[in-house]
């Protein structure tokens, strides 16, 4: 069947129905179960950035920005997961293709998440390295097929390179560490190696990815090869907080709808002289999330380009990605508070909504001091 943004959009609601109707569940369960990780690989979100020489779609930031969102509306953190799955991915280009081959080797829909945080550390051995460490919050882990880590390795001069390497999941040894008041789904548990052999083919520079170099250049379609991690990190992380912000709107929507209607009863003290306040809330918190999610159109265009965005528009969109979840928040928290008693229900999906939304602007890819540095300094 061919590969259309109906199709893809389609796909994504009927996660979202699924994830709604399992999110109590899940954030018992602390992950995902399966069959969300299937049907999040039926709809192609494993293979959106493979190459398309391994059978992959090659996908682009702003498809996931229009269907990772509609899964977060129902569920943050199964639409965390997608857009991690789906993300992770392009990290490869940055490894030979002989690695490249190996991951994909049984097909487009391999199973990839990446820490590209120097938890390990790594020595040499022949033409490869063994590598031990400890990397925390690897969302979606349980349901991997490859790891990819960073390590620190001893240079020439006596100081220190950080390399990526991928390995299979089944040398990784798992410890439940991932217990969080937000995005409990997640499965963000840790990731252990000690003393694994990771071959040359599957290890690569952590600057080459950053600066959005790819092992071979001619290989790799521009969305995979030219657009620097700082540029597109942010959006990854956001478009599931869109989502939520989008969700906590529509039922905060829906209870102010049912004051509204109560206002029109004789005997419900208050409820009138609270409509205009309602309406302000309601207004300004709409539109808060629509400018958010203009805003992350412009981030998602640039990391599409087919050019190399320049230090300036990195900067820009690093900025931009911590602005706009500090803005979801605002608005999340705003209309939590108009929504009472009635939202704090326990097992109810507001208080989830409210809690994975300032859960998620919380990750370190998301902070404002760091981005307006950066911005400050490239201006």
């Amino acid at each position: 069947m061919q590969d259309t943004p109906e199709r893809r959009l389609a796909a994504a609601r009927s996660i979202a129905r699924q994830a709604g109707e399992l999110a109590e569940e899940t954030d018992r369960a602390r992950r995902i179960g399966p069959d969300a990780v299937k049907a999040i690989a039926e709809a192609g979100f494993m293979r959106h950035f493979t190459p398309v020489r391994f059978g992959g779609r090659a996908g682009g930031f702003g498809e996931l920005l229009d269907t990772v969102p509609v899964i977060g509306a129902a569920c943050p953190a199964t639409a965390w997961c997608a857009s991690l799955f789906a993300g992770s991915p392009r990290f490869l280009s940055f490894f030979p293709e002989e690695g490249q081959a190996q991951v994909w080797a049984d097909g487009p829909d391999a199973a990839v998440i990446a820490s590209v945080i120097p938890f390990g550390e790594a020595v040499p051995e022949g033409d490869g390295l063994r590598v031990t460490g400890r990397w925390p919050y690897m969302s979606g882990i349980d349901h991997a097929d490859w790891v990819i880590v960073c390590a620190k390795v001893p240079a020439a001069d006596g100081g220190q390179r950080l390399l990526l390497a991928v390995v299979p999941r089944s040398q990784c040894r798992v410890e439940d560490t991932w217990s969080s008041v937000g995005m409990r789904g997640t499965g963000s548990n840790t990731a252990v190696l000690e003393d694994v052999f990771v071959p040359a083919a599957r290890i690569a520079d952590r600057a080459a990815a950053f600066a959005g170099r790819p092992a071979d250049p001619a290989a790799v379609p521009p969305v995979a090869g030219l657009a620097p991690l700082p540029a597109v990190n942010g959006l990854t992380f956001v478009a599931p907080a869109l989502g939520a912000a989008r969700g906590t709107l529509a039922l905060v929507t829906e209870a102010l709808g049912g004051r509204r209607r109560a206002a029109a009863v004789p005997g419900i003290p208050g409820a009138a002289g609270n409509q205009a306040s309602y309406d302000m809330l309601l207004a300004r918190s709409a539109a808060e999330i629509d400018a958010a999610g203009l805003l992350l159109g412009r981030v998602a265009e640039l990391a599409d380009a087919d050019r190399a965005p320049t230090p300036t528009e990195t900067a820009r969109n690093v900025r931009d990605s911590a602005f706009v979840v500090d803005t979801l928040v605002t608005a999340v928290n705003r209309l939590y508070r108009a929504a009472g008693t009635s939202g704090q229900v326990a097992d109810g999906p507001l208080q989830r909504l409210w809690r994975d939304v300032n859960a998620i602007a919380t990750h370190q890819a998301l902070q404002f001091e760091p981005a307006a540095r950066l911005f400050a300094q490239t201006r």
